[in-house]
């Protein structure tokens, strides 16, 4: 009995030996200057000090041989922190390779295929760096859900949004800020070789519709988005900028809702201590920011409190709008936290009446015709504009009033002005002819005129395309009546907009009055 009693003593140390040994498993490696830019760190390629590594929550900096050190287990993404001046390996579609993936077992069987097993740690688990200097002045495209479902809807999206970004190729970098496909994640491989036509870095935030669906829990919806774009969650940094890409969706089997995890704010907190006061946090995320649970957003805003200058990014809900965030809101920093919600690239899933070009002309919910963002960064100061798809740089604006009008009527007559990317801080105004005062519009929360219309078109009639989504209300439309008594004749309406960052935008229509 006694001897029983010793075996199974011994038995029980070495289980727990065993099982603290696998929890205290340790990655080490080199980030590197990567001099003949093949990845593979060979002898005489030096160790660059200072580069932020991460485990997805732990944080460390190299040493003065580029060395780290971090915990792992059998289900962990390593990856380096983009740095200022140095740019990490990109793929053959332009996707920066940032990341390890340690699953030696692989990932669960899922519909879609994810990791295949990793095996054994490597000895050293080395990141490449090459040099690329950062303009103190640069700018981003970013674009809200390009949701392609099939091989039509991705060649909706690359002749109306992808052809004409191609021409942009002084941008430092895009990004998809989630719901890159529709479900169907067999739509990633292609949409990124489209993406790769860019001929820029781009990145990928992973949305609702890119998870696996069959998985029955969130740790395990990733794994197909992980198999192609490795971490869902990461940093980097161009010029004086930290942005950080987060993944705010919670997978709870068979739904979803807005969730960052404790894991995931550790790892945001834990890299921000790296960051200067000073300089300017953006986060990219799918879903906005305010519906995060409310705990989650609190120990978020605790996080940001210190930082003055903050920017966000979401997109998802297909409507495009600004919050300014203040103490009303739990917000806690020194200044409001301006938070948008951007234009969808696929405007409202592709959908509506194909246009002469046979494109649908998918008008998003709100008015606002399907595009994406330009961000212009300097220093800690940022501009953004909107640019809608196919349309020149300055077509900002809808304006709505009738065509002709009683001349006893003008004065009742109400003008309906759209500015697609207007917040509360635009100021908008309307004149009739070239030489008349010039009248404040007033903001307010109605259908946009146009897209109702649309709407009743498609009760009456069987028309071509899918169906658009149904009406709301717009957070960006101002209005106010013409002058009363206008002379019989045509008339120019001119209506001018601006907008937060200081510039004008202007548009203009023909009235008749008889």
């Amino acid at each position: 009995m006694g001897k029983r009693v010793v075996v199974y003593t011994v038995t029980i140390f070495w289980l727990i030996v065993a099982l603290t040994a696998q929890a205290q498993k340790v990655a080490t490696g080199v980030v590197f200057h990567d001099t003949n830019r093949n990845g593979i760190r060979e002898p005489g390629e030096p160790g660059i000090a200072q580069v932020l590594v991460s485990n997805g929550r732990e944080v460390v900096r190299t040493d003065k041989q580029g060395r780290y050190r971090l915990p792992i287990d059998d289900d962990t993404i390593l990856f380096v922190v983009k740095p200022r001046g140095w740019q990490v390996p990109l793929n053959e579609n332009n996707l920066p390779q940032h990341y390890y993936i340690h699953k030696p077992q692989g990932s669960p069987r899922l519909r879609y295929p994810g990791v295949a097993p990793t095996g054994e740690l490597p000895a050293s688990v080395d990141f490449a760096l090459v040099p690329r200097p950062d303009p103190e002045r640069f700018h981003a495209l970013i674009l809200g859900d390009t949701q392609v479902r099939d091989m039509q809807d991705l060649g909706y999206f690359a002749y109306d949004v992808v052809r004409e970004l191609t021409a942009r190729g002084d941008a430092s970098f895009a990004i998809i800020l989630g719901d890159l496909v529709f479900d169907g994640l067999h739509m990633f491989a292609p949409l990124n070789q489209v993406m790769a036509q860019l001929g820029m870095p781009w990145y990928a935030v992973i949305g609702n519709h890119d998870m696996n669906h069959d998985a029955t829990q969130d740790r395990d919806a990733d794994e197909t988005f992980e198999r192609t774009y490795g971490t869902p969650y990461y940093a980097f940094e161009y010029g004086r900028v930290h942005f950080l890409v987060l993944d705010n969706v919670d997978w709870q089997g068979g739904k979803y809702a807005a969730g960052l995890g404790t894991k995931q704010l550790a790892f945001i907190r834990n890299y921000l201590r790296y960051v200067p006061r000073n300089n300017l946090v953006v986060l990219f995320m799918h879903i906005p920011l305010q519906q995060l649970p409310e705990a989650e957003r609190k120990e978020l805003f605790d996080i940001l409190a210190p930082f003055p200058h903050t920017l966000s990014f979401s997109a998802h809900t297909h409507i495009q709008f600004h919050q300014f965030l203040t103490h009303d809101h739990g917000w806690k920093g020194s200044r409001p936290h301006h938070h948008v919600n951007t234009v969808t690239a696929c405007g409202s899933w592709w959908s509506g009446v194909p246009d002469p070009e046979g494109i649908p002309h998918t008008t998003m919910r709100d008015g606002t015709p399907n595009g994406y963002l330009v961000a212009e960064f300097q220093g800690n100061r940022y501009t953004i504009r909107f640019k809608a798809a196919r349309q020149p740089e300055n077509y900002q604006m809808n304006i709505y009033a009738p065509d002709s009008i009683s001349a006893g009527e003008t004065g009742n007559t109400r003008v309906l002005v759209n500015v697609f990317f207007g917040s509360e801080r635009s100021r908008v105004q309307m004149r009739v002819g070239n030489e008349g005062e010039w009248t404040t519009m007033n903001r307010v929360q109605s259908p946009d005129p146009a897209y109702v219309a649309m709407k009743k078109m498609e009760e009456a009639y069987t028309l071509p395309g899918r169906k658009l989504p149904g009406l709301t209300s717009s957070p960006h439309l101002w209005e106010a009546n013409l002058p009363a008594n206008l002379p019989r004749g045509a008339h120019i309406l001119q209506v001018r907009t601006l907008d937060m960052f200081g510039r004008t935008w202007s548009d203009r229509r023909i009235l008749i009055v008889r």
